[in-house]
């Protein structure tokens, strides 16, 4: 059930409703009184750190935005399962232990935490998917609109490919890790871009997104198809891509083809100012991490308003249907909008980016 046209109008929605005061979860909008104060415990459990986005941006966020949200009173409990599914099921049977108000869960296996979220909804503590839809009994969930995100790296890759694209021409499509229901996602939107238009000559679903594997993967193909014959590379995300770009450069390729990625890492940004990666997908943090906060208060504290304003969109998982949720909208990354993008967003400055390795790169194309 995705809404991928109604993602904008919702984002819009939801802008409009914070100006009136109606998303303000210390009040204002929703003139019911909260069933709880503002001393709550939000639960907060991470995936990984392979990729610098849940410690740079998401865990600061949230942790920010619940300070905010409960005048300072809040805290957030935090936990990064680092790939490990076991150990973060461990950890959000600590936070039910610890008896959190609220669980923040992005899911290293989203099938194997089905269990725990269980156990967490028996102890009556709300669970909200984040970024990674988890099964089990959740509560809402908030995420980029992933098969969205797929077609923009699929078409993107298919303009970078040139107008004389050619349904002979041959990529190699590396996905995401098979635990991660987002891969899948990715997956399928992108294919529904490429097939037809471009023949995939090699498919690899990337064990724990490991930038390593993702580079065995592309050696592999590399040695079955031939470095000459590859057209394009479909890398699902940006660490992926480095590893795509050291197989290709161990295997003596100096021209560089096209190459996709997700999460606009600054190792990416410098790699598409230099020319070495075409693209990533650049998704607003911020936005998601926000609004994930404002969730998780609003649900605590019994304000129906705010929750149900900021879960419009409605999403199926392997076993719940109609799940609230909120899916924010993702832009295409290339040299062209790298000012307008993470730049204007604070995510990164131009001295970030700009280092003595990618000066001259940077005033080629006017980032100075």
């Amino acid at each position: 059930m995705r809404r991928i046209a109604m993602t904008a109008v919702a984002s819009a929605l939801t802008l409009s409703l914070a100006g009136c005061g109606v998303l303000d979860a210390t009040g204002g909008g929703d003139e019911a009184s909260p069933t709880r104060g503002n001393d709550i415990k939000v639960g907060l459990l991470l995936p990984e750190k392979v990729n610098s986005r849940y410690e740079k941006f998401d865990y600061p966020i949230i942790k920010a935005k619940v300070a905010a949200l409960t005048n300072d009173k809040g805290d957030v409990v935090y936990a990064n399962a680092e790939q490990d599914a076991d150990k973060q099921e461990s950890q959000l049977e600590k936070m039910i232990a610890d008896s959190v108000d609220v669980i923040l869960l992005d899911a290293v296996d989203s099938h194997a935490i089905a269990g725990a979220v269980q156990r967490a909804k028996d102890a009556d503590i709300p669970v909200i998917a984040y970024d990674r839809l988890a099964e089990g009994p959740i509560d809402a969930y908030i995420s980029f609109d992933n098969e969205l995100v797929g077609e923009v790296q699929g078409r993107t890759l298919l303009d970078a490919m040139g107008p004389r694209v050619d349904s002979s021409d041959k990529i190699v499509m590396m996905n995401g890790s098979p635990t991660d229901p987002n891969a899948k996602q990715f997956k399928n939107g992108a294919t529904s871009e490429l097939s037809g238009k471009v023949t995939i000559a090699r498919s690899y679903d990337t064990k724990d997104w490991d930038p390593k594997n993702a580079q065995a993967n592309m050696t592999e193909a590399i040695n079955a198809v031939g470095a000459g014959n590859i057209a394009a590379v479909y890398s699902a995300n940006d660490a992926m891509a480095g590893g795509i770009i050291k197989a290709l450069e161990a295997a003596g390729v100096t021209d560089l083809p096209p190459i996709t990625g997700q999460d606009a890492e600054l190792d990416a940004v410098q790699r598409i100012v230099s020319g070495e990666q075409f693209m990533s997908v650049y998704k607003s943090y911020p936005a998601e991490a926000e609004a994930a906060a404002e969730m998780a208060v609003a649900r605590v504290q019994g304000r129906d308003i705010q929750f149900d304003a900021l879960t419009r969109d409605k999403v199926v998982s392997p076993t719940q249907e109609k799940v609230p949720a909120q899916l924010v909208g993702v832009v295409a990354l290339t040299r062209e909008n790298i000012e307008e993008t993470v730049i204007a967003d604070g995510i990164y400055k131009i001295s970030d980016i700009c280092t003595a390795e990618y000066k001259d790169d940077c005033e080629a194309i006017g980032l100075t």
